[in-house]
């Protein structure tokens, strides 16, 4: 799958062509209500011979406003990374993401200006696919029916997809925040069609799980809300032929640091005989959140640290065990 940052090397792509098929959205998650659009979509540019693209924005549209009205607690909790929805998007099948940075120019760009430079100019789009609830441009004065008449002039066609349903209950981005707030992983894993992951790149930190006697594997979660946070029974992919059973916490590790910055630290229970100790390093890993144990704790010493470390260990131990 081609990812494109900008409309600059994406229009070039998609002029080079027959046109695409467009689906639009922020796609946070990649949940079952999202793969069931991208199947629709990846079917629909087959039987018309279109290259299939989603459309999608950096920052999320609400993330830039609540910047704007310096209104923090109006922003949704992340539940992916760009990487996370890319990885997912990709097994989905589409032919490419196209991101476009949400900043005051496109917050600004009227309706009928977004069809013409982006949909048309820019992704040279010949079916275009969105959501029940779709709006678009400055204000979100956009609508499907204006959509709709504006590819009857243009000569695309558009399409709506109607809500997905679990048992009953629509599947959305909320709803998976929902789940991972409330630290309910077999729901979110149900929304998803998948466990919970996140997908980074390890990296070197202060070595402090070291001291205590439990190294981990440090990764970035590079937005400041999580949809998820706490310690969690898990799972790595990715490090070794056979998925690791783990512990990891998510979260601002308030003991040590309480920065804000967000970490995901994974410590393997049991390190495999043959794999190098420093072999994470460097490396995309996806780290599988299969449980929650409980929220993130402030200990009063290093001592209380590790022995909290210690129990999480053996909880998740027993957790892995009992499921076989």
């Amino acid at each position: 799958m081609h990812v494109f940052g900008g409309l600059s090397r994406a229009r070039a792509w998609a002029h080079d062509g027959p046109g695409c098929a467009v689906t639009i959205g922020n796609f946070d998650g990649v949940h079952r209500g999202h793969q069931a659009m991208l199947a629709l979509l990846t079917g629909e540019a087959r039987q018309r011979g279109l290259r299939s693209v989603v459309l999608s924005f950096e920052p999320h549209p609400r993330d830039f406003f609540a910047r704007r009205l310096a209104k923090p607690e109006i922003a949704p909790a992340r539940v992916a990374t760009v990487r996370d929805a890319a990885l997912a998007l990709a097994r989905c099948g589409a032919d490419a993401l196209v991101i476009l940075r949400f900043d005051q120019r496109l917050a600004s760009l009227a309706p009928q200006a977004f069809i013409d430079d982006i949909l048309l100019a820019g992704l040279n789009s010949r079916y275009v696919l969105v959501g029940d609830d779709f709006r678009f441009g400055a204000q979100r004065a956009g609508d499907y029916a204006m959509l709709d008449a504006a590819g009857l002039t243009a000569g695309f066609d558009v399409a709506r997809m109607m809500s997905y349903e679990v048992h009953g209950l629509r599947v959305s981005s909320s709803a998976v925040r929902e789940a991972l707030a409330a630290g309910d992983m077999a729901r979110a894993a149900s929304l998803l069609g998948r466990p919970y992951a996140v997908t980074a790149r390890v990296q070197h930190g202060r070595k402090l799980g070291r001291e205590l006697g439990f190294r981990t594997l440090n990764q970035r979660f590079p937005h400041t809300r999580p949809a998820a946070m706490g310690i969690f029974v898990s799972s790595v992919v990715g490090l070794h032929a056979q998925p690791l059973a783990a512990v990891s916490s998510l979260g601002v590790r308030p003991t040590v640091e309480d920065a804000g910055r967000v970490l995901l630290e994974t410590h393997v229970l049991d390190w495999p005989a043959g794999l190098a100790i420093d072999a994470g390093y460097g490396q995309c890993v996806r780290v599988e959140l299969l449980h929650k144990l409980h929220d993130e704790r402030r200990y009063d010493s290093l001592e209380a640290l590790r022995e909290g470390i210690a129990q999480d260990t053996e909880d998740a131990r027993a957790w892995h065990a009992g499921r076989g």
